[in-house]
């Protein structure tokens, strides 16, 4: 690759004068600029929007670990500022990216740094293959986020991903039993590690500007694996979480005269809403009732 992006001590390969006096790559002016000579537009089916914030920027490279040595994964380069960004704290960065229009700027703004771009789908990727350590950090396409994460708990080489997401959806994945959101993203969750929800993010950071509020949520994975008989009781009995643990497990097939005295015997009252049972108590639940 040639065209190297500007650093401290090079020159800005769009304007031709010393980076202090030419823009980063994440700012507004640069983006326009590169859009403009790729021509190319975000695309809002895609869930194309761009970071210009570079304290957002930043935060999440350091808050996901990106240093040195470090194999990092990303989804959803855009233009490829916070694969830069990524790139030049050290680490080894695989970075997925869907839109075949985006193969000039990301060749010219990629332009020699250790990064790795794969051109394809997100939800047809292989993440098993990736290397043991693997940390995910990405600025998520809103409308897959939520099954790019689910396979992100269940790939066996994935350590963290640090996430840009809605801040309703970050909500879902730090919430407890008993908190607004609380349901089956959540209890995924906990059953393979922990959450921690860093900071939202404004509108005013992206371009364009999305609908909506975005947070930085950090997810740490323990490695543990849930059977496949608890994944599916979960799913089941928080498949309308504000309805009672009772009428959720009876649509799913579970017999009456079974359910009350499995309850019982977990200490949980009749009429108890799926929302509000702890996941050690799901767990008994799940153990005493088996498949329906």
């Amino acid at each position: 690759m040639t065209d190297l992006p500007p650093t401290d001590t090079e020159t800005s390969s769009l304007q031709g004068v010393p980076l202090q006096s030419a823009p980063p790559l994440y700012s507004p002016r640069t983006v326009h600029d590169l859009l403009a000579r790729y021509g190319l537009r975000p695309t809002k089916s895609l869930g194309q929007n761009f970071l210009i914030d570079g304290n957002t920027l930043r935060l999440i490279a350091e808050v996901g670990g990106a240093a040195p040595g470090e194999q990092i994964l990303e989804v959803g380069p855009g233009l490829g500022v916070l694969t830069v960004e990524l790139a030049r704290r050290g680490a080894r960065v695989i970075t997925l990216e869907k839109d075949e229009r985006l193969r000039g700027v990301l060749g010219h703004t990629l332009a020699g740094h250790d990064v790795s771009v794969v051109w394809g789908d997100a939800l047809n990727y292989d993440y098993a293959a990736l290397p043991p350590g693997t940390r995910v950090i990405a600025n998520l396409p809103y409308y897959i986020s939520t099954a790019l994460l689910s396979r992100f708990m269940n790939a066996p080489n994935i350590v963290s991903a640090t996430v840009l997401v809605q801040r309703e959806v970050a909500q879902r994945l730090s919430a407890q039993p008993g908190q607004d959101g609380y349901g089956f993203l959540s209890a995924m969750v906990a059953l393979h590690g922990q959450a921690k929800l860093v900071r939202d993010v404004a509108k005013g950071a992206f371009f364009p500007a999305p609908d909506v509020t975005s947070s930085i949520v950090r997810l740490d994975f323990s490695g543990e694996r849930p059977s496949p008989d608890l994944l599916h009781f979960l799913e089941v009995a928080l498949h309308h979480r504000r309805k009672t643990m009772r009428n959720n497990l009876r649509m799913a097939g579970y017999q009456p005269e079974a359910i009350d005295p499995a309850l019982a015997q977990s200490g949980l009252d009749p009429n108890v809403r799926a929302e509000d049972i702890p996941l050690d108590k799901m767990k008994q639940l799940s153990e005493r009732l088996g498949r329906p």
